[in-house]
């Protein structure tokens, strides 16, 4: 199941989807050239994810792995991919993680898709809702997901934007 709509569901609505898996992203592929530019950007030079001569020789994997905080990146990508921002919304502000758990390493050249469940909806002041989603990272030909991350997203309506302008 690949949910690729504009949006999932409007702001008003959203209460009724929460405890429900709303989006399935398509498969992507992560590559050695992510990691290595991953790692850069970081600055974190581990040699199981840049160094794909050691790893094959060295690490349990035969092969380098990808960065746990690069699959936590890839959360906003694929939330933007499947349209997980609500009608009826001016912006979102990234609030946080309630918990984040790396569960299985991913080698690279692995496929990976989220399934993403919302777990909560809370209205605040002004306009605004708290939603919670959990992005369950699964890794094609294996049981074991590789992430299951819980995000926060504050939403501003755009009603309530139009007040403050």
């Amino acid at each position: 199941m690949n949910t690729t709509p504009d949006t999932l569901f409007h702001i008003e609505d959203a209460q009724k989807y929460v405890g429900k898996e709303i989006a399935v992203t398509n498969w992507i592929t992560l590559t050695q050239d992510q990691v290595t530019q991953f790692a850069t950007s970081t600055k974190d030079p581990d040699w199981m994810h840049v160094d794909v001569a050691r790893s094959q020789l060295e690490s349990p994997y035969g092969t380098t792995i990808v960065q746990g905080f690069l699959m936590l990146s890839l959360v906003i990508h694929l939330a933007h991919e499947v349209g997980l921002i609500p009608a009826g919304t001016e912006y979102g502000l990234n609030y946080g993680l309630d918990r984040v758990r790396f569960t299985d390493v991913v080698t690279v050249g692995s496929r990976v898709r989220s399934r993403i469940t919302l777990l909560d909806v809370t209205p605040k002041d002004h306009g605004r809702s708290l939603h919670k989603t959990q992005h369950y990272l699964e890794v094609e030909g294996k049981d074991k997901p590789a992430m299951v991350a819980e995000w926060l997203v504050l939403w501003f309506t755009k009603l309530e934007h139009e007040k403050t302008a």
